[in-house]
């Protein structure tokens, strides 16, 4: 059995739930797959999973290179456990954002479609990111249930779980191509495509935004990290038709000078949601 490699984070009492958010965006920016948390709403301890033991061993150096985590015991293990990835979120609930319900399989809500317009998206946790409880991911799919979806072209860069690029189809979405460089998160997509009956919609697929040779669509979505969308600006605005329009995520209050700067030449930002310390942008490039 092969060993997932790991940190194991533990607060001390107080910690603020903004520093938790500014761990969470340095360790995702080292191929974070998934964090366990012993208590949803005030966690004591995390374990922090990767996709490589260097990829774990750079976060820790990240770590103990920024004075604010100075107080936060880390240790470096590895965890021997194959299904590490769906225990880690085994326990969560389905929610509901705006008028769309993400679910998993043991809590489909039997009234889903009795709020207005109600709209299920089922979602087996595995290591793609996305169940709807981060904060990054609900902003996306609040400002998706503000545009008119229907009949758009549509890239998920990044995809995950697939939850956004299933959602955008659900909401009216003519296609959806769903890409990752993880092919595990892929093939959770996939699961997660063929589970809400929309693989004539969406297509999820191993590939690289730099590399890409997707062409350009009405929307792209990308929920990303900061330091991910800072560094590709200009890859996402190449995916992005003239007039079209970029929904970006996944970025927290410090690094959103950041993004805004690097977008800002591309693109005109047309709407700005918040939650915490958690930003999303609409933008739109010149027609």
């Amino acid at each position: 059995m092969d060993a997932s490699p790991a940190l194991s984070l533990r607060f001390p009492s107080g910690t603020t739930a903004p520093l938790r958010d500014r761990l969470l965006a340095t360790l995702a920016d080292h191929d974070l797959l998934a964090v366990q948390e012993d208590d949803l709403e005030r966690p004591s301890l995390w374990t922090a999973h990767f996709g490589t033991t260097d990829a774990r061993d750079a976060a820790a150096e990240a770590v103990e290179a920024d004075a604010e985590f100075t107080l936060i015991e880390m240790r470096r293990v590895a965890i021997e456990d194959e299904d590490w990835a769906r225990r880690t979120q085994a326990d969560l609930p389905a929610i509901r954002i705006g008028r769309v319900t993400i679910a998993p399989p043991w809590d489909v809500p039997e009234d889903t479609a009795g709020h207005q317009g109600g709209v299920l998206v089922r979602i087996e946790p595995s290591r793609g990111f996305g169940t709807g409880h981060h904060q990054s991911t609900r902003l996306c799919v609040v400002l998706l249930q503000g545009r008119n979806l229907s009949g758009l072209r549509a890239i998920d860069v990044g995809t995950g779980s697939g939850v956004l690029a299933i959602t955008a189809a659900k909401l009216g979405a003519a296609f959806v191509a769903a890409i990752d460089s993880d092919p595990d998160a892929v093939e959770n997509a996939r699961e997660n495509i063929a589970a809400n009956a929309v693989e004539k919609v969406v297509e999820a697929h191993v590939d690289d935004l730099v590399t890409t040779t997707l062409s350009s669509a009405d929307l792209v979505l990308a929920n990303l990290t900061g330091s991910l969308l800072s560094q590709h600006a200009g890859d996402l605005a190449r995916l992005v038709k003239p007039g079209g329009s970029l929904i970006v995520s996944g970025f927290n209050v410090d690094e959103k000078p950041r993004v805004t700067d690097a977008l800002s030449g591309g693109f005109e930002i047309t709407e700005v949601a918040g939650e915490d310390d958690w930003f999303a942008f609409v933008l739109t490039r010149a027609a």
